[in-house]
């Protein structure tokens, strides 16, 4: 479902936005959508790491653990040789 709206934008930003959309072959209808909803994602990815960081949550320490652990049990399994896929 598509909605139109009725949007100001300073002349320098509208310019840019025509430049880019047309450099990535999108109308600029298409470009906005597309950045709209780029910039709405960072938005919400941003509250939640800041969540994460507030819970005292260290999820890449804890995402580099796993990745030793695996390797280690990869060593012990396979003595170096790697895994069948």
């Amino acid at each position: 479902m598509t909605a139109k709206v009725t949007l100001s934008f300073s002349d320098e930003t509208i310019e840019e936005a025509r430049r880019f959309a047309k450099r990535e072959g999108l109308s600029l209808s298409a470009w906005m959508d597309q950045a709209a909803r780029e910039k709405a994602l960072r938005e919400v990815f941003t509250a939640h790491a800041a969540a994460v960081g507030r819970a005292g949550l260290d999820l890449e320490s804890a995402a580099l653990a796993d990745a030793q652990e695996v390797a280690l049990v990869d060593d012990a399994l396979f003595g170096g040789r790697p895994r069948a896929a």
